[in-house]
């Protein structure tokens, strides 16, 4: 735990129960011995209800605190110019009719925590068109801000990672952790030999995009030396930042769900970019092995997408015409169902049903 965390929480925690014993013991009802014995335990229990709330918001950011305190300003004015208007009504229709003490505080606190919800949610709803509302003010400049893109040590040992970074579309966006750099380094001189070689791919691969002029690769300082674990570390940064994170590594997708962080898979992202085949589009395939049914052939394109071929199974290690028949779209990337151009094969492929293709996945393969 940072040594700034625990020296704020006892200082809170000494607060708390030093304000709230004076208290008691400054009442004059009751014995003093038993009000301050008292005055303890509501301030120990208040103090660990402060803790409560620190870890039940930890995730949230410092943008997003500062929309809400924002947010309840705005909710406070609209409040307060519905009570001073509801206050008029009053004044001027005294009149007409009259409502008891009770009554009137009753529709004012109603009326004002409206005004104070209302103005909240608004402000956390629309907090990207904050700017519109505030004429001499812009701040297009943050809340229109593309989000920075983090990079983790699985994404630097991805080579992919060169080409996309040569395309453009990440300029000025991609941050690099120092702990990444240091653990890589780390790695170098103290891991194992499968470990070295990675490690010095990684360092390769943050070499070559270092050399790309249009990139503009940074580097981000901050370390929490608390935390062990990279990829928490990673989490961690990424919540201080407001920023995504670029991986190869499908676990780190996994615990980003639970985490609440956005995760960029670059796996996910070579999928989407796949070319499309058509239904009825002709292809050449090499059969490299069997399918699950009889007859059926497997075969690879250069992106490694899989393709069934129905009648394929008589031509192992040949390379056939094929004609695409559909294509499913699975969680790892899409497989392509074919038809043989044999007439063997053809005859075979009309007598399986449809629903057939949609019923196989890739795990069966």
């Amino acid at each position: 735990m940072n040594l700034s965390l625990v020296f704020t929480r006892i200082f809170f925690f000494i607060l708390s129960v030093f304000f709230i014993t004076i208290y008691m013991v400054g009442t004059t009802i009751g014995d003093v011995s038993i009000n301050t014995a008292i005055g303890i335990v509501i301030g120990v229990v208040f103090a660990f209800l402060l803790f409560g709330f620190d870890i039940l918001f930890r995730r949230f950011n410092l943008r997003a605190f500062n929309i809400a305190i924002i947010g309840l300003f705005i909710g406070y004015l609209m409040g307060q110019a519905l009570v001073l208007i509801l206050n008029t009504i009053l004044q001027i229709s005294a009149e007409t009719f009259t409502l008891t003490f009770q009554g009137k505080e009753i529709i004012k606190i109603a009326l004002f925590l409206f005004g104070l919800y209302l103005g909240t949610i608004m402000t956390l709803r629309a907090s990207d068109e904050l700017y519109i509302s505030f004429p001499f003010v812009k701040f297009t400049a943050l809340a229109q801000k593309k989000k920075d893109l983090l990079i983790d040590s699985s994404i630097l040992g991805d080579s992919r990672i060169i080409d996309l970074a040569a395309s453009g579309l990440v300029d000025h966006h991609l941050v690099i952790p120092r702990f990444t750099i240091k653990e890589l380094y780390a790695q170098v001189e103290m891991g194992d030999d499968q470990t070295k070689i990675k490690a010095k791919r990684c360092i390769e691969t943050l070499k070559k995009l270092e050399d790309i002029p249009t990139l503009e690769l940074r580097y981000n300082d901050t370390d929490f030396p608390e935390i062990k674990d990279q990829t928490s570390k990673l989490f961690r940064l990424a919540r201080l930042l407001d920023a995504n994170i670029l991986t190869a590594d499908i676990s780190r997708v996994q615990s980003a769900s639970i985490e609440g962080i956005k995760i960029i898979n670059l796996h996910t992202l070579s999928n989407a970019l796949k070319p499309l085949m058509q239904a009825g589009e002709q292809i050449k395939i090499k059969i490299q092995r069997y399918g699950k049914e009889p007859r059926q052939g497997v075969g690879y394109l250069e992106d490694g997408t899989m393709v069934v071929v129905n009648g394929g199974g008589d031509f192992i290690g040949e390379t056939i015409d094929a004609q695409v028949l559909s294509v499913k779209h699975t969680s790892s990337g899409r497989m392509i169902f074919c038809n043989a151009f044999d007439q063997e094969g053809l005859e075979y492929a009309h007598k399986v049903d449809d629903e057939d293709y949609e019923e196989d996945t890739d795990d069966e393969y």
